[in-house]
């Protein structure tokens, strides 16, 4: 075994109900003074959106917002995102939301003082050293689901609106400063999106604990964010109060973004590009993909789940965590297959194309190529 890896671990996280509160002073801490909020168009005009901009005004941080942010954010989102801050003479950033609010609001704190476009600091060998570092401004992240952990992450995931590829901007002061994450923030998430997200997590951990690179404490963070989600996904399911359950979720969110520092795999290659071309939800793509891609790892990954799944309370090893798998979509409401999600048969060989290219392929167990794709996603209709 190779015993080398290259490791980076999270930033000030303000964990706990009720540290909303604190945003003021994270603000400070993080040496801003003029922030912008950016968030989705979907939580825009909700109560907690108003609420985070009562206590902006409240703290003299001012109310600005900038919203035009499509779920699978865009180069064109950004360049809007980009402008208002420049305009408005801010200093920072709140990245306010899920996925899609959080790395869009990271990418405008990166991409603010830049000179060069996006797409030359996409997570490709050493392309980060391209842009300004001092150029960078501060972020605060605030969650409001469970899933992506995006508030702990390096970088953005951005999509193309050209070629409808999904491409990862990385760079490492694109961590936040300071996250705050507070799950009664996360209750008025409805069922489906508590699912969705929630699946996304998991997706996180099984194939960060999957991935054959060398980490052991993402080894750990990984099967136990597992576990985690197992015990208290179906809780905030079915009562979304669960304050408790809720609180859990949003730990396993953060631990599997910090567990895929390990890799990330097929599941993650295959459900890109379905996002990108068919702009479904990124976590339910996920979970739909799960059980093909843990049969086609089967042969590499069947041990460690064997060894796994008395520990994540499941009988049977790998054979019952598969099944356990496909009875959780069931129970969380997950389509069953691509089809049920709009995809079809003639649309994988441009699935298949950028797939391929993704950076999630270089975590999977077994080596990914053309042919064995095109095979996953027949797999996973």
């Amino acid at each position: 075994m190779n015993l080398v890896g290259n490791w980076s671990y999270p930033t000030a996280v303000k964990f706990g109900a009720g540290r909303i509160a604190e945003l003021g002073e994270a603000c400070a801490a993080a040496g801003i003074k003029r922030p912008l909020l950016v968030t989705d168009r979907g939580l825009a005009g909700l109560p907690v959106t108003q609420g985070v901009l009562e206590r902006m005004e409240a703290a003299g941080l001012g109310r600005a917002m900038f919203s035009e942010v499509d779920p699978n954010p865009n180069e064109v989102n950004l360049a809007a995102g980009v402008a208002a801050f420049n305009e408005g003479g801010h200093d920072g950033v709140i990245a306010l939301g899920g996925g899609s609010g959080l790395d869009l609001g990271k990418l405008v704190a990166f991409m603010a003082g830049q000179t060069r476009p996006v797409w030359d600091f996409e997570d490709i060998g050493d392309w980060w050293t391209r842009a300004d570092a001092d150029a960078i401004v501060p972020i605060v992240a605030v969650p409001t689901t469970a899933g992506t952990g995006s508030e702990v992450g390096r970088a953005g995931v951005l999509t193309s609106s050209e070629t409808h590829v999904k491409k990862i901007i990385f760079h490492p002061k694109v961590l936040p400063a300071v996250v705050i994450c507070d799950p009664e923030l996360t209750v008025g998430m409805p069922k489906a999106i508590t699912a969705g997200t929630g699946l996304d997590a998991f997706a996180h951990c099984v194939e960060a604990f999957s991935s054959p690179h060398y980490h052991p404490m993402s080894q750990g963070i990984a099967l136990e964010g597992m576990r985690l989600v197992i015990e208290n996904l179906p809780k905030a399911y079915e009562n979304g109060e669960d304050l408790e359950a809720r609180a859990h979720m949003m730990s396993a969110a953060a631990m599997g973004a910090v567990g895929f520092q390990k890799g990330l795999g097929a599941i993650h290659a295959l459900s890109h590009p379905v996002g990108a071309h068919f702009g479904t939800h990124h976590g339910t793509t996920n979970a739909v993909c799960m059980p093909a891609v843990l049969e086609f790892n089967a042969p590499v990954i069947a041990e460690r789940f064997d060894r796994a799944a008395p520990y994540l309370g499941i009988n049977g090893g790998f054979a019952g965590f598969k099944a356990f798998v496909a009875e959780f979509n069931d129970r969380l409401g997950i389509p069953q297959g691509l089809k049920a999600l709009g995809i079809t048969e003639d649309s994988i060989p441009a699935l298949v194309k950028d797939a391929v290219t993704d950076p999630s392929c270089g975590g999977n167990p077994v080596e990914l190529n053309e042919e064995n794709l095109a095979d996953l996603y027949r797999a996973a209709m």
